[in-house]
């Protein structure tokens, strides 16, 4: 079996209005604090959904903020984050970020594939 999807973001300049905007959309709430590392969201702006209104779904957030390039992704749990993005690189892909994180706790990295989509990996090395 491969690996899951493990996690979505929704980047963007006003995330404020997005939770509020996904909130209205699909009946989420958001726990609102930092995110894993500053590169994803402006410390203090990044929303988890809440898993009780996710209703069995996988994890996500919204976050960003002024000069944050918006866009949607998508992460994959990896064991190892530093060397999924070492194989992602080896098959053509290149490095966006990472490893940052809290080793034992969570990791995450982003490469873009070959046509230039962007994806992460996250992990707890």
């Amino acid at each position: 079996m491969g690996q899951p999807v493990v996690h979505f973001e929704i980047i963007g300049r006003d995330p404020t209005k997005l939770r509020s905007y996904f909130g209205d959309l699909f009946g989420w709430e958001f726990q609102t604090g930092d995110a894993t590392t500053e590169t994803v969201s402006q410390p203090g702006n990044y929303g988890f959904v809440d898993e009780n209104t996710a209703a069995g779904g996988i994890n996500g957030g919204v976050g960003g903020g002024e000069g944050y390039e918006g866009g949607v992704l998508f992460y994959v749990s990896v064991p190892n984050v530093e060397a999924a993005l070492k194989k992602a690189e080896s098959l053509g892909g290149k490095r966006q970020m990472g490893p940052e994180g809290t080793p034992g706790t969570f990791v995450v990295g982003r490469f873009t594939d070959p046509e230039g989509h962007l994806i992460g990996v996250a992990g707890t090395k």
